[in-house]
């Protein structure tokens, strides 16, 4: 598996951090990701020792900000939301982590230039927190039938979210790769890239969330890691595999393979003649 290759928790279809753990040893994974859920409290410990016994490094942790509300609710909700974010900086400072990714929350009744605004207003402490203590804080894309969690469902979106707010950005390519100036948006992009994530779509699926092993489907995922990386990307690529055809092959099995794939990606792009 390339270095620079993480296995995202959320591969594992919601598995407790035993089965997480066992998958990641299964797999030789040396850097690791995962889901905020897999730390509902302020207790590292479990985690911890799961990185330590198995070797792994954590890069990031994913966690939508405002879980359940939208960004019209009110300010009780974000102080919640703030408090929880700031646990899992603290969280991150300790075991870690390079970053953080999240959502914004949903739309409301807010245009989307109030949402942004109400969204930056909303995190601004969190950033403080989190320059503090070394740890980037990174919004990602997301398709638009996550409405109800987002409101950057374009990279271009996310991009503009992200100048706003004084974040960085995560490129989520099952969300992004059939958008115009791609290659564009990945340029203005880069320097607040800390995240690149990789799956797959076949075309003609339609139970979401229809994600595919890198390499199985329509995706032209060679030629966008060649845009990254020409762009100037140095980071990781995580792995983030859910839906039917994951489940119908096995999570492990559709992991190692995704990983063997993006591994061949990244070694013959790294073996090209220079320009």
């Amino acid at each position: 598996m390339d270095d620079r290759i993480s296995i995202n928790s959320i591969c594992f279809g919601g598995a407790p951090l035993a089965v997480v753990a066992r998958n990641w040893e299964v797999l030789q994974a040396r850097r690791v990701s995962i889901v905020s859920d897999l730390l509902p409290g302020d207790d590292i410990t479990p985690l911890r020792h799961v990185l330590e016994t198995g070797g792994h490094r954590l890069e990031t942790i994913m966690h939508p900000f405002l879980i359940g509300h939208h960004l019209d609710t009110g300010d009780e909700h974000i102080r919640t939301a703030r408090l929880r974010l700031n646990t899992l900086i603290d969280a991150a400072e300790r075991l870690g982590a390079k970053s953080i990714y999240t959502v914004a929350g949903g739309h409301g009744a807010l245009s989307w230039e109030d949402a942004a605004e109400r969204f930056c207003d909303a995190i601004a402490p969190c950033l403080v927190r989190a320059r503090e203590a070394g740890v980037a804080m990174l919004i990602e894309n997301s398709p638009a039938i996550y409405a109800d969690v987002h409101i950057a469902h374009t990279l271009r979106d996310a991009i503009t979210l992200a100048e706003m707010a004084g974040m960085g950005v995560v490129f989520e390519l099952f969300g992004c790769w059939t958008e115009a100036d791609l290659r564009g948006s990945i340029k203005r992009a880069i320097p607040r890239c800390g995240l690149v994530q990789v799956s797959d779509y076949v075309y003609g699926d339609r139970a979401l969330p229809a994600r595919a092993v890198p390499g199985d489907g329509a995706i032209q995922l060679r030629t966008l890691l060649e845009w990254i990386l020409d762009a100037g990307y140095t980071g990781i690529f995580d792995l983030e595999l859910l839906g039917p055809r994951i489940d119908r092959e096995g999570h492990v099995a559709a992991t190692r393979r995704a990983a063997e794939n993006v591994s061949a990606m990244l070694e013959s792009l790294d073996a090209r003649a220079p320009a």
